[in-house]
């Protein structure tokens, strides 16, 4: 296996779900970022062996989003392309892949990452209106037709909500805020907790904003009816969040005794996110510096009602896998899905007997709150579902980078009971 380096990263700006770029689709939210990259590192547009890309909300118009980035970013037609769906880890999956292939030496120029346009995923039809539809296709006659319309009742048009239905675990029936629900209460993590971290999330966020932290990130994103608008900064983060406001807000979830609310959870939103990685050999024959290196990855599965939990079993596995400890990472990355999915994923890194319940067999260590998401996390940064594996990566590269740390590591939980991680190396 060889080692596989990262050259650089970069994200669009990320705008909560009907704001600003609503009305770029998911493919045009990663293809300027794969030309980008291209052109900063040099390499012939006929030289890129594979974009691989994740999104969950797939469009009927662009079935293979991997394939349309790759030829609308102006890469060579042989550049093959694909897409991957991991839930919230599809970005993750589409690195984790392009890791193994420039490792194995199958490849040697990849750019990998993950889209979404949550703003444009649809409203669906149910059963009895698209059965009416299709009836009318077949009808022989105007008059077959008229008496089908005579059948047709008005909650026929009664909506299927697909980001609804995608939130929804099919196996255990709970929507993800209702597991976010269930890991506060036997955790015991309280709403004051919770509106405390989402803040945190918000204000650390403004911060990094004001300091150009995330300059070096975002590639401004061009939007608007006449594309004559520039997008430059992430629209989520509230300058005036505090805990207080927090606190006004509803339950979401559970109407009557859950502390889980839109404000302690993470906003639905729109954005995508992109790395290219080359082996040994790309980097002798372009003449480039590599700004990190990915050490490795590793997946791994839980009960889906506690599918928050995914980020202590990946970093354990990762962390066996390499021999390294919590204490060697000078920054970690945990996606906020809901600020009492990641308290909880805390309570059982430093806890053992918490960790055991998750067939960890150890505590992983406490993680110093001044290590832990330092420019703010999802809450306030937003969760584009397909691209937000792949958009820790690029803001922890970037972060390791400006503070001159070694290692970082980037993990997050994945609808359906699961948890992804990646360890980076810093080489800038």
């Amino acid at each position: 296996m060889g080692d596989v380096y990262i050259v650089d990263g970069k994200r669009t700006p990320q705008a909560k779900a009907g704001g600003e770029i609503k009305d770029i689709q998911a493919p045009y939210l990663g293809a300027y970022l794969v030309r980008a990259l291209i052109d900063s590192a040099g390499i012939p547009d006929d030289e890129v062996d594979e974009v691989i890309m994740g999104n969950t909300g797939t469009p009927a118009k662009y079935p293979n989003i991997g394939r349309v980035i790759a030829l609308e970013a102006g890469l060579h037609k042989k550049t093959s392309g694909y897409s991957v769906h991991r839930n919230c880890a599809s970005g993750m999956e589409a690195v984790s892949q392009a890791y193994l292939k420039v490792a194995c030496r199958r490849s040697d120029v990849i750019v990998a990452g993950g889209v979404e346009s949550m703003s444009q995923m649809p409203l669906i039809y149910g059963k009895e209106m698209t059965d009416l539809f299709v009836n009318l296709m077949k009808a022989k006659s105007v008059g077959d037709k008229f008496k089908l319309m005579a059948s047709f009742r008005p909650p026929y048009l009664t909506p299927i909500i697909a980001i609804e239905q995608g939130l929804t675990d099919p196996f255990c029936g709970l929507n993800m805020g209702n597991t976010a629900e269930l890991l506060a209460r036997e955790f015991g993590i309280t709403r004051l907790q919770q509106d405390e971290f989402a803040n945190r999330s918000h204000q650390l966020a403004i911060a990094a904003i004001k300091e150009g932290k995330f300059k070096d990130e975002i590639l401004p994103l061009i939007y608007g009816p006449k594309s004559d608008r520039l997008l430059t900064e992430d629209k989520g983060p509230r300058e005036s969040s505090t805990v207080e406001g927090l606190g006004k807000m509803r339950p979401y979830f559970e109407k009557k005794s859950g502390t889980v609310t839109v404000g302690n959870s993470c906003p639905i939103t729109d954005g995508g996110s992109a790395l290219l990685f080359v082996s040994e050999k790309a980097l002798k024959k372009y003449n480039l510096t590599p700004m990190a290196k990915l050490v490795d990855y590793h997946f791994g599965g839980l009960e889906p009602e506690r599918m928050g939990m995914g980020p202590l079993v990946a970093m354990n596995g990762l962390l066996e896998r390499t021999g390294m400890t919590i204490a060697d990472m000078d920054l970690v990355e945990i996606n906020e899905a809901f600020a009492a999915q990641v308290l909880a994923v805390l309570m059982a890194m430093k806890d053992e007997t918490l960790a055991k319940r998750f067939d960890v067999p150890r505590a992983l260590g406490e993680v110093p709150m001044d290590k832990l998401n330092v420019n703010g996390g999802g809450i306030a940064l937003g969760h584009p579902v397909g691209s937000t594996g792949s958009r820790l990566l690029v803001t922890l590269m970037h972060e390791l980078k400006r503070r001159g740390g070694r290692y970082g590591i980037a993990s997050l939980c994945i609808g359906g009971g699961q948890g992804g991680a990646c360890l980076l190396e810093n080489l800038s």
